[in-house]
Formats: structure tokens, C-alpha cells, sequence
């Protein structure tokens, strides 16, 4: 047996090597990045979401909550990187299911290119692949979806391309991946929508959608999102009503809006991977305009740029004409452009037998650029290298008091001066409960005092988020436990009459570079009974 297992890896090695060596490179660069960098707002609430197990959230599916979960329960304590563990491990499994499509739809070495180009896009690395979000086990789900639909729409085999398309248990099994998709952010609904599209709009494949494979599908992705749907019938709908909410507005729309948002969305894949992008997006579609698929006379090619570009064009162009009339997040169109990458990695597989220097120079120019600025980003988040003044600066650029970076508070910091504090710590045991007036904040604070209490945490501010959901006032005892900061939370963003007493216990200051970059403030307070 171990005979046997010595020569799979030893052929898994021979045969993806170079795969493995660009895997194992942008692993070490973002576990670099999720070891130092301070968790974000998001990240810092979805860990409150590990201690509130539930069907689904007020936000998002149930997912984010397994994958931002995994690492504290692993290792059994709480910290940036722990809470990142599951991304960085599902996005290493993404980028090989994605590689391992491109080598079944065009071969091997476009399966490599969209690999590298993937592990050069920062956006991907960091949305996807380092900070827990909700993209991570999303894009996990999207990608095994593409490898599956590729298996069961274009076998390998050239001598099977023109035969007759027959449905295969493959089709179930994409559908309940859908499933899973939607139950890592809504935005999986688009995958399903563009794997329907393609069956119709291809002739040859169009028989998938009668067939008994996808009656099947259709009941496992009923199952999978089931969690989801009893959640939210139990609470009115809150999710869907919120989230589909926000793409509305009555803002009007404004073409240079628009260009920003499109011009943003090169700038965060990186411009020498987002403008080829857009390229291989333009050279896709003059492919498979059907007149041309009859002048190419590869009508194969064809069908498997199309099938790309159904599940890829409708979310990029959905969330970037929407930027017209409102901002949007840069996560939202990005698991288009991660099959837009297969795209590319195809047309750049052409480009190499061609131009091998330039391609060399610019996947090499640009993996060493974004490693480097990813780098700079993080000693400055994290040392201030760039902050003035600042006792680590190399470059002084930016004022301490106009740089948001400082708005990521460290939560190894404000734990251990509690732990410092007896007032503090004192006031932390005594306490009925904790709260702050930020949904984040309350993030930030469940993650600092995890290992010091176990008391319960929740936001009274006027955007409580989830927290609504999971505490309720008759829960709040006599006396609390208020905690802001010098740009957040502070008591006056409170309704009236919330609070009736407040007795300032103590603060701490946060440094970075020698510098005092914000103070986290503690009250103790009372609440009024008719909250």
C-alpha cells in the first residue's frame, strides 16, 4: 500500500509539477499576508457568526460561518489567521480544480497559464483566498461546478466531440454544486443561471434540460439550499428582502460612474491581467458568433468558449452596468472574471508558442509586481512603514491621522490590555452583557475577548445586523459593558433614551509605529427597560 501511494504522488508529481510549484508559491504568499494583516470588518463579524450556529444569517448563507469557523476550532483559538485557515486552504483547492479545468476544455498548458494568471490577480488571492469572506467557499463550489459541467458537456476524447450529447449523472451532481454555491453567497444563483443558458443556446446540448439527470439535480439543489429557505421563511424573508434590496436605488444613472466601476474592476484583478481579461472576453465572443463558428469550421471551440461565457458574462455584466447607478463591492463581479481566466489562460497558451519571451516577461512582471505591492500593503497595515511619522517608516507618505488603513484595529492589542487592566477586567466579569454601536466593532470585540470570557456580545447601534436576529433586550441584563472606539460607536450614535446610566471604566491606545493610531473607550452603562 505504501508502494502504491509512494507512486501516485511520485506521478501526480511528474505529470502537474509545475502546477503544484505555483500552488505551494501563492499558498506561502497569502499565508504571509493572513498570518500579519489585521482582520477586516467583515472578517471580524463573521466570526461572531461561529458563535451563533444557525441555518443561514441575516446577511449571508450558512457557509462563510463553516469556513470562518474551521480554524478556531481546529486549533482552538482566535486570531486573524486562524479565522482564515479554511480560505486559504479552499481557495489552494479552487486553484486546482481550475487548472484541471482548463486542462480538460483546452489542454494542460492553458490549464497552467489560467493558474498563474489567477495566482497574479490580488483580488483573487485576497477576496478568494486569504480574508474569511463568503467568496471563499463560494468560488470552491463554482470551480468544482466547472469541472464537472466540462466533463459532462465535452469529453475529452476528440473522437466523441461530434457525437450525439447524451445526459449523464454529471448533470445532478453540477446542480446540487449550484446548490452549495448559493449557500456560500447568493451570487451562485448566476452559475445556474448561465449553466441553463448555455443548454439553451446550444443546440447539442439543449436535451440536458429534459432529461431525468437534471430532474434529479434539481431536487439535490432543493436539498441544498433548504437551509437557507427555512431560515428565511422562519424570519420573514429578511435575507432575500436585504440583500436583493441593495441592488436597488433611486440614484440616477451615470455613464461615468459607470466607467469608474469598470475601470475599478480592471484596477483590483491588476491592470496586466484585467485588461486581457476584457480582451479575451471580446475575442470569446467573435468566436462564437454563429457566423464565424461556421467560417472557423470549429464549432467545438466554439461551444466551449460559449459555455465560459454563459456562466461568466452575466454576473461581470449584471454588477458592472449596476455600478452605474451605485457603488458595488469588488468581490461582486470577480466569480465571472474567474471563468474569464480560463479565457485567457486558453488564449495565452496560443500567445506562447508564438511570443514566448513576451508572455514569459509578462506573467513573471506581473506575479513578482502584485507580490510586491501586496507586500509593501502589509508591512504598512501592519508596521506602518509608509505612515507618517511613523519609527518603521522607510517611506513617509501618509499622514497617521488621514489613513483609514488604521481603521483595522488589533485585536491582540486591545486582549491584551484588558488583560492588563485589572479596572477593565474587572468590568469585563461583571458584566451582563457587552455592546458596542458598530455591528463590526462588535466583531472586533468577540474576537479580543474570546479567550477572556464567554459573556454574550451584541450591537444596540441603529444597523445591529445579525445581532437582531440572535439577541433579543429581555436577554440584557441590568448592567453592560459599552465598548467604541475614537471614529466608531460612540454613545451618541445610539437612539434616544437606550441608555440610562454610563460610568467610564477605561481605554486603551493602539500603536502602530511608535504612534498612537486609535483609542478603544469602555463604559459601563445601564439600559433603559423600554428598549
Amino acid at each position: 500500500m505504501a508502494i502504491n501511494s509512494s507512486g501516485k504522488l511520485s506521478r501526480l508529481w511528474g505529470e502537474h509539477r509545475w502546477a503544484i510549484l505555483v500552488l505551494t508559491a501563492g499558498l506561502l504568499l497569502r499565508g504571509i499576508a493572513a498570518l500579519y494583516l489585521p482582520a477586516g470588518f467583515d472578517e471580524a463579524y463573521y466570526y461572531t457568526y461561529t458563535q451563533h450556529p444557525s441555518l443561514s444569517y441575516f446577511d449571508h448563507p450558512a457557509l462563510v460561518a463553516l469556513s470562518t469557523g474551521f480554524g478556531p476550532w481546529l486549533v482552538g483559538s482566535v486570531s486573524p489567521f486562524t479565522i482564515r485557515l479554511g480560505p486559504l486552504l479552499l481557495f489552494s483547492l479552487s486553484l486546482w480544480l481550475l487548472y484541471r479545468t482548463g486542462d480538460r476544455l483546452f489542454g494542460k498548458p492553458a490549464g497552467w497559464f489560467a493558474l498563474v494568471i489567477a495566482t497574479c490577480s490580488p483580488i483573487f488571492q485576497l477576496g478568494f483566498g486569504t480574508l474569511t469572506l463568503p467568496d471563499s467557499p463560494l468560488i470552491l463550489s463554482w470551480t468544482a461546478c466547472l469541472y464537472i459541467a466540462s466533463q459532462e458537456f465535452f469529453p475529452r476524447e476528440p473522437s466523441h466531440s461530434n457525437q450525439v450529447y447524451r445526459p449523464t449523472a454529471r448533470l445532478a451532481i453540477a446542480s446540487l454544486l449550484v446548490g452549495l454555491a448559493c449557500l456560500g453567497k447568493y451570487h451562485g444563483a448566476a452559475l445556474g443561471f448561465g449553466l441553463v443558458l448555455f443548454c439553451l443556446l446550444s443546440h447539442r446540448h439543449r436535451r440536458a434540460l429534459l432529461s431525468k439527470w437534471v430532474a434529479v439535480g434539481v431536487v439535490l439543489f432543493a436539498i441544498a439550499l433548504s437551509p437557507l429557505l427555512i431560515w428565511n421563511a422562519q424570519h420573514g424573508w429578511a435575507s432575500f428582502i436585504f440583500q436583493f434590496g441593495r441592488a436597488a436605488s433611486d440614484a440616477p444613472y451615470r455613464l461615468d460612474s459607470l466607467l469608474v466601476t469598470w475601470l475599478l474592476g480592471i484596477a483590483y484583478l491588476f491592470p496586466t491581467v484585467g485588461f486581457p481579461m476584457w480582451w479575451a472576453i471580446a475575442r470569446a465572443s467573435w468566436v462564437t458568433f454563429p457566423l464565424r463558428e461556421r467560417a472557423l469550421g470549429n464549432s467545438d471551440l466554439a461551444l466551449r468558449y460559449q459555455f465560459l461565457l454563459c456562466v461568466s458574462l452575466p454576473i461581470i455584466v449584471v454588477f458592472t452596468w449596476m455600478g452605474g447607478y451605485r457603488s458595488i463591492l469588488p468581490t461582486w463581479p470577480m466569480p465571472g472574471f474567474w471563468g474569464i481566466t480560463l479565457l485567457l489562460g486558453s488564449l495565452t497558451a496560443g500567445w506562447w508558442r508564438r511570443y514566448p519571451r513576451a508572455v514569459w516577461l509578462w506573467l513573471w512582471g506581473s506575479g513578482l509586481t502584485t507580490s510586491v505591492l501586496m507586500l509593501v500593503a502589509t508591512l504598512h497595515i501592519v508596521a506602518g512603514v509608509l505612515q507618517s511619522p511613523s519609527t518603521n517608516a522607510l517611506l513617509p507618505l501618509v499622514p497617521v491621522d488621514s489613513d483609514a488603513s488604521t481603521e483595522l484595529l488589533d485585536i491582540e492589542q486591545i486582549r491584551q490590555g484588558i488583560a492588563d487592566s485589572p479596572d477593565l477586567s474587572a468590568a469585563l466579569d461583571e458584566a451582563d452583557f457587552v455592546a458596542t454601536g458598530e455591528w463590526f466593532l462588535s466583531g472586533y470585540v468577540a474576537m479580543a475577548i474570546a479567550p477572556l470570557s464567554d459573556v454574550l456580545i451584541t450591537c444596540i447601534g441603529p444597523d445591529p445586523r445579525g445581532f437582531a436576529y440572535w439577541d433579543t433586550p429581555d436577554l440584557w441584563q441590568e448592567s453592560g459593558l459599552y465598548v467604541a472606539t475614537d471614529r466608531f460607536g460612540g454613545l451618541d450614535i445610539l437612539p434616544e433614551s437606550t441608555v440610562q446610566t454610563v460610568t467610564p471604566v477605561g481605554k486603551i491606545a493602539l500603536l502602530r509605529g511608535g504612534e498612537v493610531v486609535e483609542h478603544v473607550s469602555f463604559d459601563r452603562i445601564t439600559l433603559s427597560p423600554d428598549i
